[in-house]
Formats: C-alpha cells, sequence, structure tokens
C-alpha cells in the first residue's frame, strides 16, 4: 500500500530534475500522475519539447503505474485550468499538486533588464498563482486537497546576482502562507519547500576557481534531485492533513522547517517619535536584533549530510 494509493497528482516541471522525482516517486506510492513539462530552456521563453512530459510519464507507465503527459506552461492560467481538467478527464479526480516549474535569468540588479526580471516573476511567482487558482474552487468543493509550491533560499537568505528569482521565491512562501490561512476551514493545505540540490540550475553556475569547481562537485554528489522527493510526496499524504502553511527545506539528507516573520523587538515612546529619538533611543536597541547580510553559506556553514 502506498501512501498516495487512490489519489490524482499534477507535478510541474516534471520532465527533469526535482520534478521528474517527485512524480516518479509518487507514481510509486501509488498517485496517478499528470505529468506536466514546457520541455523548454533554462532560461524559458521558447517553445519547448512537450516529449519531455512523455518520456516521463511513459517511465511511469512502464514501471506499472499510470500517468499522461502534459506540456502545458505554467505562466498561462489557461494552462493550468487545462491541467486540472485533464486530470479530472483521465483518471477522474485532483488531490494534490507539486510545482517546482521553474526558469533562471540571472543578473546583478544594476545590470538586469526589465524582461529578465518578468519572465522570472512570471514563471515562479505567477505560475505558483496559475497553478493554486486553476485547482482551489475543486479542493474547497471536495474539502480535500494539498498544494506544495518552491521557494528558495535564494529568496528566504538571498543570493547576490537572483533579485528576480529571489523575489519571486520570497513571494511563494506568503503566497503560500495565505492560501493555506484562507483555505483550512476547507481541508485544504498548501505548504512550501525550499529545496537544495544538484539541478539544471545549479549547473549554470560558472566555475571560476578551484573552490568552486571543489564546492560544485560536492552538491552533484550530496545533494541530489531525488532527496527532495520524499519530504515534498509525503506532504500530499493524508498522515500530514495537519501540516498546513509551512516552509520546510531540503538539503542532502537533512530536512529544516522555518520560521515565519515576526516581531522580535518592540519599543513604546507615549509622546510619539522624532527622528532624533529614532535615531538615538530605537535604534540602539534594535541593532542587536537585526538580521545581517549573510548568504547561504553562513547560514549553512558546513556541507551537507
Amino acid at each position: 500500500m502506498g501512501k498516495l494509493d487512490g489519489k490524482v497528482v499534477i507535478v510541474t516541471g516534471a520532465g527533469r530534475g526535482i520534478g521528474k522525482e517527485c512524480a516518479l516517486l509518487a507514481a510509486r506510492e501509488g498517485a496517478k500522475v499528470v505529468v506536466n513539462d514546457l520541455g523548454g530552456s533554462i532560461e524559458g521563453g521558447d517553445l519547448g519539447d512537450e516529449s519531455v512530459a512523455g518520456q516521463v510519464a511513459k517511465e511511469i507507465r512502464d514501471n506499472g503505474g499510470e500517468a499522461v503527459a502534459n506540456g502545458g506552461s505554467v505562466s498561462e492560467l489557461s494552462h493550468c485550468e487545462d491541467m486540472v481538467k485533464q486530470a479530472l478527464d483521465s483518471f477522474g479526480g485532483l488531490h494534490g499538486i507539486i510545482s517546482p516549474a521553474g526558469i533562471l535569468r540571472d543578473a546583478m540588479l544594476h545590470k538586469m533588464s526589465e524582461s529578465d526580471w518578468d519572465q522570472v516573476i512570471e514563471v515562479h511567482l505567477k505560475g505558483s498563482f496559475n497553478v493554486c487558482r486553476a485547482a482551489i474552487n475543486h479542493f474547497r468543493e471536495q474539502e480535500d486537497g494539498s498544494i506544495v509550491l518552491f521557494s528558495s533560499t535564494s529568496g528566504l537568505i538571498g543570493n547576490v546576482g537572483q533579485a528576480n528569482y529571489g523575489a519571486a521565491k520570497m513571494g511563494i512562501a506568503g503566497l503560500s502562507h495565505i492560501v493555506a490561512q484562507e483555505n483550512a476551514r476547507k481541508n485544504v493545505r498548501c505548504n512550501v519547500i525550499s529545496p537544495s540540490a544538484w539541478t539544471r540550475m545549479i549547473a549554470t553556475i560558472p566555475i571560476k576557481d578551484e573552490a568552486t569547481r571543489r564546492r560544485m562537485e560536492m552538491i552533484q554528489k550530496k545533494m541530489r534531485p531525488d532527496q527532495i522527493a520524499p519530504p515534498t510526496v509525503a506532504l500530499l499524504a493524508d498522515e500530514a492533513k495537519d501540516i498546513n502553511g509551512q516552509i520546510f527545506s531540503v538539503r542532502g539528507n537533512e530536512i529544516f522547517v522555518w520560521s515565519h516573520p515576526r516581531p522580535v523587538r518592540n519599543m513604546t515612546r507615549l509622546e510619539g517619535w522624532t527622528v532624533d529619538t529614532v535615531l538615538d533611543h530605537a535604534m540602539p536597541v534594535f541593532r542587536p536584533a537585526f538580521t545581517d547580510l549573510g548568504n547561504y553559506t553562513d547560514v549553512f556553514p558546513y556541507d551537507p549530510v
């Protein structure tokens, strides 16, 4: 008996990498899977190759599972609505969505084009809205459904050269929490996974020195896409119905749960504040509580386990 027996699941970006591993594992756990992938390049903006999704769907069927392919783009709401319709028409239901589909267009902010900003926001943030919007009424009506969206430490922590990607990924965390709040009474849940794994996106990082080469080799060996799939698929299981509105990250064999932003210090001045008193009284109290500008390696200063 699989943990997803009797469930129908859509997995976006499922032609390669994390999405593919999630689709394969969901099928092994008993789900019927709509394998979605545009089959585009890492930069997006091309017509794509629908056979990419078809190959994964065939692999699932060859291993005794049930799957259909979908070549739509998450950046188009109508395409996401078609995915939902395809799930209902092909398998008679829909119970979960896993949505890691994405692109990269990295650049420093002072060199980033408007197109680079718009395309990344459209695929990641608008794409996450689209998959949620396309399925939410079905989930609410049946009073059951689980959505797993994908954030990134590029948003949760920050990463130089990824203002567009980081903004989208931080936005996804906010979107997911509100979807969870709005739909909890209907037994619909929405959680976030922030993955750290070797994918086509990581492979685009330029290797400029020996230290970077060694780090890339370590990531490829210790942070694999298949390690992201078990925690992701687990969030669709009935045993996870009490888990809603949470942010998890997966790094090798490690799983982390993240806090949401909350106030950490407070200052009150009954007579009100002036510029001088803010600078002289409030800021000296707040400074020890400030978050530094540290990057991924400052937050995770050790190799993955």
